[in-house]
C-alpha cells in the first residue's frame, strides 16, 4: 500500500514517530534497514534554529538513505515558523511537521507543543502561514484534545486541513494523560472521516495485531510507531510481514539484537563521537536488552561504559552466561 503527502510518496503505511533524544540519524537509519516507510527527525526547535543553535541544526542532519523524512519543528509563533522554514527549505529532508501534541511541561508552558490545541485560530494562522513559506508538504501532530473536557482533534484537524496541511496525524491521547492509560483508536477514526488529507494512526501499536486492529478499527492511511520501536527496529520488518503475508516473526535472538546493539553504536559514534555516542547508547542497550533473564544487572554494568570496547566486551560475557 502507498499514499501520497501532498507530492511526496510513502511506498507503505509504517512510520517511526518522532521522539527526542531517540529518533536520531542512527536510530532511522536502522528502522528504515527494517522497512519503515517514513521516517521523523526528533522535536527541532524553530527558535534554535533562528537564533543558530549548533546542536538544534544537527537534529536537522539527514541522509538520503532514510528519505522520505519529515522534520518535526515545534515553536508558537507563526512569523518566526515561516521565517525559519524559508531558512531550511533548500535542506534534503521531504515533508515539513509542526509539533502540535508534546505534553512536557516545559514545552506546554511556553505555548507550545499540545498547549498549540488550545488555540485552534493560531494553529490555523500556523499552518497557513507555513504552508504559504515552503514548497515542501506541510503536516500536523496532534493529540486528541488537551484535556477530557477538550476533545477537540477533529476541529483542529479540519482547522489544519482547510489552511494548508497535506495530513495530520493523532495520539490518541490527551494531554494530560501524557502517555498512561489506553489510547482512544476511535477519535482517530472521528478525524479519518473529518478529513480528506492522510491521517496517520499513533498509540498503543506494538505488535503486529495492534496494527492490524488500528487499520481495521480506524481506517487510517499509516500507522506511526515510537515507543514500541524503541530497541526494537525489527517491530518494522515482523509488521509488514504479518500485513502482507500473515506471517508472525519470532523476536530476535540475543545474538541478533547484540550485532544491531553494536551497529547502532558504531553509528552512534560516526555520526556523535565516541563520548556522545556511547553515553546516548546507555538508554538504547536498556531498551535493547529488556527482557532477557538477568538483563537488570546487565543494565546495571551498561550504564558505566565509556567506550565500544567496553561495550563490546560486556555483551560478549552476557551472551556466554546465556549459552552456558
Amino acid at each position: 500500500m502507498s499514499f501520497f503527502i501532498g507530492n511526496v510518496k510513502i511506498n507503505g503505511n509504517l512510520s517511526l514517530g518522532p521522539m527526542a533524544g531517540v529518533t536520531d540519524l542512527p536510530f532511522r537509519l536502522l528502522c528504515k534497514e527494517k522497512g519503515v516507510d517514513l521516517v521523523y527527525t526528533e522535536m527541532v526547535s524553530a527558535k534554535g534554529i533562528r537564533f543558530d543553535n549548533k546542536n538544534t541544526k544537527n537534529l536537522l542532519t539527514v541522509n538520503d538513505v532514510e528519505r522520505p523524512v519529515a522534520v518535526q519543528l515545534f515553536g508558537s509563533d507563526p512569523d518566526i515558523l515561516a521565517d525559519v522554514v524559508r531558512q531550511i527549505d533548500h535542506m534534503n529532508f521531504d515533508i515539513l511537521d509542526i509539533n502540535m501534541g508534546c505534553p512536557v511541561p516545559k514545552v506546554v508552558n511556553n505555548k507550545e507543543g499540545s498547549a498549540l490545541m488550545t488555540n485552534p485560530s493560531l494553529v490555523g494562522e500556523i499552518v497557513n502561514k507555513v504552508s504559504r513559506a515552503t514548497k515542501k508538504p506541510v503536516t500536523v501532530k496532534i493529540r486528541k484534545g488537551f484535556t477530557k473536557d477538550n476533545i477537540n482533534a477533529v476541529e483542529i484537524a479540519r482547522i489544519a486541513e482547510h489552511n494548508g496541511a497535506a495530513a495530520v496525524a493523532v495520539h490518541a491521547r490527551t494531554r494530560d494523560q501524557y502517555y498512561s492509560g489506553k489510547a482512544d483508536w476511535d477519535i482517530i477514526r472521528q478525524v479519518k472521516e473529518a478529513v480528506s488529507v492522510p491521517v496517520i494512526g499513533s498509540g498503543d501499536v506494538v505488535t503486529p495485531y495492534d496494527a492490524q486492529n488500528m487499520l481495521t478499527q480506524t481506517g487510517c492511511d499509516c500507522i506511526m510507531i515510537a515507543r514500541g520501536a524503541r530497541g526494537n527496529p525489527w517491530i518494522f520488518e515482523q509488521i509488514k510481514a504479518y500485513l502482507e503475508h500473515g506471517e508472525l516473526k519470532p523476536k530476535p535472538e540475543f545474538i541478533e539484537v547484540m550485532a544491531m546493539m553494536l551497529r547502532h553504536c558504531r553509528l552512534a559514534i560516526e555520526y556523535k563521537s565516541e563520548y556522545t555516542g556511547i553515553r546516548e547508547m546507555r538508554k538504547h542497550v536498556a531498551w535493547y536488552t529488556s527482557g532477557f533473564p538477568g538483563s537488570a544487572k546487565l543494565r546495571d554494568r551498561i550504564s558505566e561504559i565509556e567506550n565500544i570496547k567496553n561495550l563490546e566486551f560486556i555483551l560478549e560475557e552476557y551472551k556466554l552466561s546465556l549459552i552456558n
